[in-house]
């Protein structure tokens, strides 16, 4: 079976140290990228762990792909203890830094302790360079990046960032890396901001050689010639879908569509887009970059869920203003659909639905924890009775869009997901739009027949988190394909997929998490009897945890290479 090549860097900001560590069997049972990351994070941090103490952990991985020119590869996962959940929780960002990374020759990158003062990490082939950057401190994405270029010929794309949001701990805080792409979901930015790490960079010239399959150029042949929406205006081009059938969450979460879908739509994108934006390596270039020629303003984006986040769900109809606002966020370091859904809550609080002066004021109050940002930047769960809102939240985490009233199958996947409230987690939206052919669609009522569906897509998409594979690559990398390119059977690539679920299960329910966590706010028909059934496809307790003889052996036996 294909799997990243490279042992584990180490890296400890407390004492300043760093160390080498084989880990060649847990690369060959869990691919790389989440898989790994995922298994060493179950092993390594202490179940009792708090969030922002110095026994978490902080994971950078790869997989095997990135050592490949096929399109879709442009990506690499973070993993840590989320403050927002208190769970374990992976963020997947795309842009540019999976090569550099790639070229520092280490499987993943772990980063523990807590220095005693602002640094930046510098990790290469040769070692690793501690720099004290108390000069940063407060320092947006892009003045970070402006230092470290003039200081040491680093690019956007070698720098994975904690912004203000990161240091001042906000819950929802976002890792940036080339300058707009983001670790977003969980708030690994303040993981690495309670470090008082301001960033980390990677550079190199020793990227192991992994022998990939020759259908990595068909995938990229296709990718550079396939006429697909998604190339002209990125994922908001489900924007008016899912407002016409209902699942566009609106004024926080109030409504289910939207009346001024128009101002903030595919078209209103593609009046503001300037160019094509694209990941590394990767030909299928959906990226949005956008520019407002009256006030000069120049972001990327905002992809569809930014849209509802700050847009919808925020009573506002004008895209320059989520524009505003997801600039904002890259530069401050904040999840644009937590940030958004905390703004949104508020304005419902106060009857502000709509008012983009008080939604700008109101992001940058929450990065710096100034007045009621410092009340917001703890998110939802925990401030939903201050605010005297509902707590539109999973395990902690605010909702993305999709909304499960409509897509029913989503909502049980919402309910379930181990980090939350995220779309991606299973993609089941994708089933009930659909965005699939007519061989895979699924009506979008009901919950009958699902969950064994539901717990194949959130497997394949931690084995896809492993290579590492973006999700929008469904219409190019099959089954077939993907089999092909690990060198593996659809079945065994299923297994791993499903043991990284279950490691991920396994250590939230040691923090106290079970079926009660697997909730809600609305109900779905016949709710109880499909958590029921998910949990017996996956061969858990009734209760929502993990037996613990599933977790005994560590994982599935290593392949033959």
């Amino acid at each position: 079976m294909l799997h990243v090549q490279g042992p584990l860097l180490s890296i400890d900001v407390s004492d300043r140290t760093a160390e080498t560590e084989a880990i060649d069997e847990v690369a060959s049972s869990f691919v790389g990228g989440r898989g790994v990351a995922t298994k060493l994070a179950h092993d390594r941090i202490p179940f009792d762990a708090d969030p922002f103490g110095p026994e978490n952990r902080l994971y950078f991985s790869t997989g095997p792909l990135q050592t490949s020119i096929m399109s879709f590869t442009g990506r690499m996962n973070a993993t840590a203890l989320s403050p927002l959940t208190d769970g374990l929780v992976s963020s997947n960002a795309g842009g540019f830094m999976s090569r550099p990374f790639a070229d520092t020759g280490y499987a993943a990158v772990e980063i523990t302790g807590e220095s005693d003062d602002l640094v930046a990490v510098h990790v290469t082939d040769e070692g690793v360079e501690f720099e004290e950057v108390e000069d940063l401190r407060g320092a947006t994405v892009s003045e970070v990046g402006e230092y470290m270029d003039e200081e040491h010929d680093l690019g956007d794309e070698n720098l994975a960032v904690a912004g203000p949001a990161g240091e001042n701990l906000v819950r929802f805080a976002a890792i940036i890396t080339t300058e707009h792409r983001a670790f977003a979901r969980g708030g690994l930015g303040a993981v690495l901001g309670s470090k008082n790490v301001k960033c980390v960079s990677f550079r190199g010239d020793s990227r192991r050689e992994v022998d990939v399959p020759d259908v990595s150029m068909d995938v990229h042949r296709e990718a550079s010639t396939a006429d697909h929406v998604m190339k002209e205006t990125g994922t908001v081009s489900v924007l008016d879908y899912a407002n016409h059938v209902e699942a566009l969450p609106t004024r926080y979460f109030s409504e289910l569509s939207f009346e001024g879908s128009a101002g903030i739509n595919a078209d209103a994108i593609s009046e503001k887009k300037y160019k094509k934006g694209t990941c590394s390596a990767c030909a299928f270039a959906c990226k949005l970059p956008t520019r407002d020629e009256e006030s000069g303003l120049t972001t990327e984006g905002p992809e569809f869920e930014t849209t509802m986040a700050f847009g919808s769900n925020a009573g506002v109809d004008d895209i320059r203003s989520v524009m505003k606002s997801n600039d904002q966020c890259d530069e401050l370091g904040l999840d644009t659909i937590s940030c958004g859904d905390v703004v949104s809550a508020y304005l419902q609080a106060e009857d502000e639905f709509g008012n983009e002066e008080l939604i700008e004021e109101l992001v940058e109050k929450i990065a710096h924890r100034e007045g009621v940002g410092d009340t917001l930047a703890e998110g939802i769960d925990r401030i939903h009775d201050e605010l005297g809102v509902e707590n539109w939240s999973v395990k902690g985490m605010e909702f993305a869009a999709h909304d499960g009233r409509a897509l029913n199958g989503q909502g049980l996947s919402f309910a379930v997901a181990n980090r939350g409230a995220d779309h991606m987690y299973g993609e089941f939206y994708s089933l009930e739009y659909p965005l699939v052919g007519d061989d895979k669609a699924l009506d979008r009522e009901g919950l009958e027949g699902k969950p064994p569906k539901l717990a194949e897509k959130e497997n394949l998409n931690a084995l896809k988190d492993s290579a590492v594979i973006c999700k929008f690559s469904r219409d190019f990398v099959p089954e077939d394909r993907l089999e092909r390119l690990l060198d593996e059977d659809y079945e065994r690539l299923q297994e791993i997929g499903a043991r990284v679920v279950e490691l991920e299960r396994h250590f939230n329910n040691q923090r106290g998490m079970d079926r009660e966590d697997d909730r809600l706010p609305y109900d779905l028909p016949d709710f109880e009897a499909a958590l029921d059934e998910y949990y017996e496809v996956r061969g858990w307790n009734q209760d929502g945890t993990v037996p613990g003889s599933r977790i005994e052996g560590g994982g599935p036996a290593p392949a033959d290479d």
